[in-house]
């Protein structure tokens, strides 16, 4: 049985997820679409103390990515549809059928928990909401529903009309073409997509989905157990992803590998055979810095990244300040097929300045004069994505 040492395991990691070059390429047009259909999808999210997640993950693989070349993908080319994965992320538009079991067991599992879990009436107003976007057109959530009650804004206090907007959302009836700064706008699916992709009859069954989620899965991870091969799409049950390793398995398209942790534990996984051929395993990463995004998909699985790299990741944007051990959006630093390190910083846009408050060397990494050099000029190109000109450290910065 085949062994990866836990540096092997690490070089494949970041090869499939794009770390291990240097972040080359025109990050645009056709390129940038193959890097997130080689990725899968890319995860989206609201918080912009340096720049969202989505362009982070991006700016990381790609030094000259500029968000308008998303955005240019998305709303103008439609080569991308928004929908959820783990969570809510723009994916390769090619991808779109295999959405189909997702969006019929969204439609079972949503009803009933936001029926019990939000305001009474969403279901009433489906068509409503269908009869407005038809007549009017596009719509956001503040255009539905204006004579209902208005909660805090958390999506456990959605009026009904916007519940009523992200279940037909979900569950396939409209489809998210755009966002205006960082709220949906939403449209007839059937007035969005090509009519092969509405046509349901050409979906993939449920066989079909669970071999390409994966499938598809395993390529993007390399190595994988048949529970991270389910989390990955988000589609399918562990229980299903185990059913199909296990009929791979005996067709010998599939063996069992072990992966070495950093504490020299040994794991089971999945992987295809040749895998000891793979070129990764003698391609040492670049090791060019840079900073990810808490949410680049390297790092979704926070238990993989501790058993891998060490790392041990928690997000503190719900923890109170006073509980917060580092800080509310703290970023991970990859250098190498090493994480050496979470900064705590943030663009001031008024101000025209990255400030950076503090950084912590990870385990025993020695910050040294090259390191920060490093990590300097990682920072000059990355305020340009913030949207600044300077970059400002504040006393006692690095701990």
């Amino acid at each position: 049985m085949l062994t990866l040492s836990n540096s092997a395991a690490r070089r494949v990691f970041l090869d499939r997820h794009h770390l291990s070059g240097l972040p080359q390429g025109p990050g645009k047009g056709d390129d940038l679409l193959g890097l997130i259909e080689n990725l899968g999808f890319v995860q989206l999210d609201s918080i912009n103390t340096v720049a969202r997640a989505h362009d982070l993950i991006l700016f990381a693989r790609r030094q000259r990515y500029r968000p308008k070349a998303l955005k240019s993908l998305y709303e103008k080319d439609r080569a991308l549809f928004e929908h959820w994965t783990h969570d809510a992320a723009v994916v390769p538009m090619s991808y779109y059928p295999y959405w189909h079991l997702r969006r019929q067991r969204d439609a079972e599992r949503l009803r009933g928990h936001w029926r019990d879990g939000r305001r009474a009436g969403f279901e009433a107003c489906f068509q409503s909401v269908l009869d407005q976007i038809k007549s009017d057109g596009p719509v956001c959530s503040a255009d539905v529903g204006k004579d209902e009650k208005r909660g805090s804004g958390g999506w456990w206090d959605w009026h009904p009309s916007k519940t009523a907007l992200e279940y037909l959302w979900r569950s396939g009836a409209l489809c998210v073409v755009g966002r205006e700064g960082f709220q949906k706008r939403y449209d007839l699916t059937e007035r969005v997509l090509e009519q092969h992709l509405c046509d349901v009859s050409n979906a993939p069954d449920l066989d079909e989905t669970i071999d390409w989620c994966c499938d598809q899965a395993l390529d993007r991870l390399g190595f994988a157990t048949h529970g991270e091969l389910a989390a990955f799409w988000a589609h399918i049950t562990p229980a299903e992803a185990q059913g199909w390793c296990k009929a791979e398995l005996a067709a010998g398209r599939l063996e069992q590998i072990q992966i070495t942790g950093v504490d020299g534990s040994v794991k089971m996984a999945y992987a295809r055979p040749g895998l000891a051929e793979d070129p990764a395993l003698d391609c040492a990463p670049t090791n060019r810095l840079r900073v990810l995004s808490p949410f680049d998909p390297a790092l979704r699985d926070r238990k993989r990244a501790e058993r891998l790299f060490g790392f041990d990741y928690r997000i503190e944007v719900f923890v109170p300040a006073a509980k917060r051990k580092y800080g509310y959006y703290v970023f991970p630093i990859l250098q190498g097929e090493r994480l050496v390190g979470r900064v705590d910083m943030k663009a001031f846009r008024d101000e025209d300045v990255l400030r950076v408050r503090a950084l912590w060397p990870e385990g025993k990494v020695k910050w040294g004069t090259g390191r920060i050099a490093a990590f300097e000029a990682e920072l000059e190109r990355i305020k340009k994505l913030a949207g600044v000109s300077r970059v400002a450290f504040e006393d006692d910065w690095l701990r």
